[in-house]
């Protein structure tokens, strides 16, 4: 599984992150617990709407406007989140 990147400070970080991404899901799909489009989009939401827990849970503050780091976590929890 992908790490998500902290350093997705950009579009184009970004943009490479969620292709590593698309490479990880292909190749390690037995891995990923919501490797369907439809279940990982579900996960997606869910997590962003409890993104506040996770970040408390792991010593930080959600941004207050998001980042891009945020939509990298987020596509990354997605994968695994239930």
């Amino acid at each position: 599984m992908t790490s998500p990147p902290d350093h997705v400070d950009s579009r184009e970080a970004l943009a490479s992150f969620v292709r590593d991404l698309g490479r990880d899901c292909v190749e390690n799909d037995g891995s990923w617990k919501n490797a369907d489009l439809g279940d990982f989009l579900e996960a997606l939401a869910a997590w962003i709407d409890d993104a506040d827990g996770w970040y408390r849970n792991t010593g930080g503050d959600l941004p207050p406007r998001g980042d891009w780091a945020f939509f990298a976590r987020a596509l990354s929890a997605a994968a695994v989140y239930e």
